[in-house]
C-alpha cells in the first residue's frame, strides 16, 4: 500500500518563458516545500509559510471532518439550560492571536494567496486561477507576504 507521502501525480506546469512541461507531484509535499525543494522560495519565507500554517492548524480553523468528541452536552440539556461548547485551550486561543497578527501583517490583497497556498494546501497556479491573477503574479505577491509575515513572526 502506497502512504500519502509516496503518491505522485503527473501535472503540467508553465515555466516563466511560456514552456509546459509535465513534472511529478508529490500529494503529501505541500506547495511551500515544493517551491522551497526548488531554489523558488527562500528558508527565510519558507519557515514563515510553515509556521503561519502550523498556527492555522494549532487555532483549529481549518473544516472539521470528524465529529467534535470534547463537545457533548454537560447535562444541561436535563436541567433546561443549553449545553456549551467547551472553551478553546490558551494554546488554542494564543494560536488564533498569532494567526490573525500574521494575516494582519500580510494585509489586504496580499493575505488572500498567503492563506490559499500556506494554510489551504493550494497550488500556486490553482490561487492564481481562482483569484483571477495573471500566470506568474502569485509568486511575487506571495513572497511579498512571506516576507511581511516573516518580519512579523521575527525570523531571520
Amino acid at each position: 500500500m502506497t502512504s500519502r507521502s509516496e503518491t505522485f501525480i503527473r501535472q503540467h506546469i508553465e515555466d516563466p518563458q511560456g514552456t509546459v512541461r509535465e513534472v511529478m507531484v508529490n500529494l503529501g509535499e505541500s506547495p511551500l516545500a515544493w517551491l522551497h525543494a526548488r531554489g523558488r522560495l527562500s528558508e527565510r519565507h519558507y519557515r514563515a509559510g510553515e509556521q503561519l500554517r502550523q498556527d492555522w492548524e494549532k487555532a483549529g480553523l481549518g473544516a472539521r471532518v470528524t465529529m467534535r468528541w470534547d463537545a457533548s452536552p454537560t447535562g444541561g440539556s436535563r436541567r433546561g439550560g443549553a449545553s456549551r461548547a467547551p472553551d478553546p485551550s490558551a494554546a488554542q486561543l494564543s494560536a488564533r492571536e498569532r494567526f490573525d497578527g500574521a494575516i494582519g501583517a500580510a494585509g489586504p490583497g496580499l493575505a488572500d494567496i498567503l492563506w490559499r497556498v500556506a494554510c489551504a494546501g493550494e497550488g500556486l497556479i490553482a490561487a492564481e486561477r481562482s483569484l483571477g491573477w495573471p500566470s506568474r503574479a502569485g509568486k511575487l505577491v506571495l513572497t511579498l507576504a512571506l516576507d511581511r509575515v516573516a518580519t512579523w513572526y521575527r525570523l531571520v
